[in-house]
């Protein structure tokens, strides 16, 4: 079954066992959080709180929704493109990308084929918190919604850019978005809008169907359409209806979309938060101001979340499968079209936006840093910290098989490169850089910048340093040789000829 809406996808979860209904009354302050992060920890289904306490509009909440089981965590996803279930990491690959070769463009609904239409709140009666967002960390600042799509307009396609940006939620009609400086939406907005003082329109799209989602995560060149993207991933058009307030164009089955403005010079705290690296990323952080002017939304809508942070070795959460089963394929993708010989370049489970596996033929000397220099200064240079490389024969999608090319194939002198000190941008969420290196509050990007590294764990390199040395082995034999006055000629008969034990050639 193809799912065509995040219910279709939660109907394809409860079918497989691996959706746990909650009746009971919850509340939305910690204890949905705390039950999702016990779920993920365990490998257990995922929870639908479907009664939320101290909420004005009947809706639900679901915990972690597109994580996968931890041994296979693309599974869920690819059943929702309408792939056969138990796919190898490989063979999920090779389906997605063949879909994403073949984009597919949306196709415009009315209103009255959107469900996300089914109730619409616009003006005065907009009321942000009469929804279930959840409170997820103790220390966190405030409640958030961090599992939806931002749409936003874009001159060169005709549907706009689609993004992930978290949003904290302040009050009845206003929020916070983290828009860091480097990705494309925010520079958009710093870089365009704000200079001009205009305030910038987007939507939040909460609770989109699974392809929508993917598309989300995935590094779409300027240019290009997410919404296409997303209709080539389950290989049918995305139905988009337009906004009630601004211009842009939201996927019509979704479970809420908030549209609004993000306004030029004005800025409101953001964070801290429990982020993806496991631990409480602060301080507090002047983020833009997201003054929502609609909301619409389905009868009883379903409103996803992540646990981000669930523990450093416990990656399974929805934003981490999302990286390896959307962001991996797409990146392959774009790797192979830019003329690189990869096999495959995976987020490592555990740390899916700090450190990536890219199996690949080392096919001359330098190749993996021209590979790891081609990242790190186009999609990768804000998140990723470093790269392992492998053979192509290695699977890039197996924690064991990689950690073993790095004990066996690795020299810790020879094979562990970095690019240099303080010479990449990096995101103000990681816990190494102190609050002063965090910086800049004006467009959200650290101060101090940091290196990146990359470990070549390939085992071609071995076969030819062996080579090498051997060649500059039978050199130095010859050279004494010469020096000693002996023709060389009986040493290259060495080479040829075998001699019985104790023989003088």
């Amino acid at each position: 079954m193809t799912a065509d809406s995040f219910r279709d996808y939660l109907r394809l979860l409860a079918g497989d066992d691996a959706l746990v209904p909650f009746d009971e009354p919850v509340s939305w302050d910690l204890e949905a959080s705390a039950i999702t992060m016990l779920a993920n920890q365990t490998d257990s289904e995922v929870p639908l709180f479907e009664s939320v306490e101290e909420t004005a509009v009947d809706a639900a909440l679901v915990g972690d929704p597109y994580r996968g089981p931890r041994s296979r965590p693309w599974d869920h996803l690819a059943q929702s493109f309408g792939l056969s279930a138990s796919l190898s990491g490989a063979a999920y690959y090779d389906a997605v990308i063949d879909r994403l070769r073949s984009p597919r463009e949306p196709r415009l609904v009315g209103p009255e084929r959107a469900p996300c239409k089914d109730v619409v709140h616009t003006g005065a009666d907009v009321d942000l918190l009469s929804f279930p967002w959840p409170y997820v960390h103790q220390s966190d600042g405030g409640r958030y919604s961090n599992l939806h799509t931002i749409v936003a307009p874009d001159p060169e396609t005709e549907w706009g850019r689609w993004s992930s940006h978290r949003m904290m939620l302040h009050d009845d009609a206003l929020a916070s978005l983290l828009f860091l400086a480097g990705e494309q939406v925010p520079n958009r907005y710093y870089y365009e809008y704000e200079p001009r003082d205009e305030p910038m329109p987007v939507a939040a799209v909460v609770g989109a169907e699974p392809a929508v989602q993917c598309s989300t995560e995935m590094w779409i060149p300027t240019g290009r359409s997410e919404a296409a993207f997303a209709g080539g991933l389950k290989d049918r058009p995305v139905d988009l209806v337009p906004c009630e307030t601004n211009e842009l164009f939201v996927p019509a089955t979704a479970e809420l979309v908030i549209e609004g403005h993000v306004l030029p010079n004005e800025r409101l705290d953001e964070g801290p938060f429990g982020d993806y690296f496991g631990y409480m990323n602060g301080p507090r952080r002047s983020m833009p101001v997201f003054a929502v002017d609609a909301i619409t939304h389905r009868a009883e809508p379903r409103v996803p979340f992540c646990v981000e942070g669930t523990g450093v070795g416990y990656g399974q959460n929805s934003s981490s499968t999302l990286q390896t089963a959307a962001a991996g394929p797409d990146a392959t993708l774009g790797l192979r079209a830019a003329g690189f010989d990869v096999e495959a370049a995976v987020p490592w489970r555990f740390t899916s936006r700090t450190v990536w596996v890219i199996a690949t033929e080392r096919s001359y000397p330098g190749v993996l840093h021209e590979l790891a220099n081609f990242i790190f200064t186009t999609w990768g240079m804000l998140h990723i910290d470093f790269f392992v490389f492998v053979d192509a024969t290695v699977d890039a999608h197996d924690p064991r098989a990689v950690l073993s090319a790095i004990a066996l194939n690795a020299d810790p002198d020879t094979d562990f490169h970095q690019f240099g000190v303080e010479r990449m941008p990096k995101v103000p969420l990681n816990i190494y850089q102190t609050p002063d290196e965090k910086g800049s509050a004006d467009v959200g990007t650290s101060k101090a910048k940091t290196a990146k590294a990359y470990i070549d764990a390939t085992s071609d390199h071995l076969a030819a340093d062996a080579e090498t040395e051997a060649e500059s082995l039978r050199a130095r034999a010859q050279q004494l040789l010469v020096d000693a006055g002996i023709s060389p000629e009986p040493f290259d008969l060495l080479e040829r000829r075998e001699y019985r034990p104790g023989e003088h050639p």
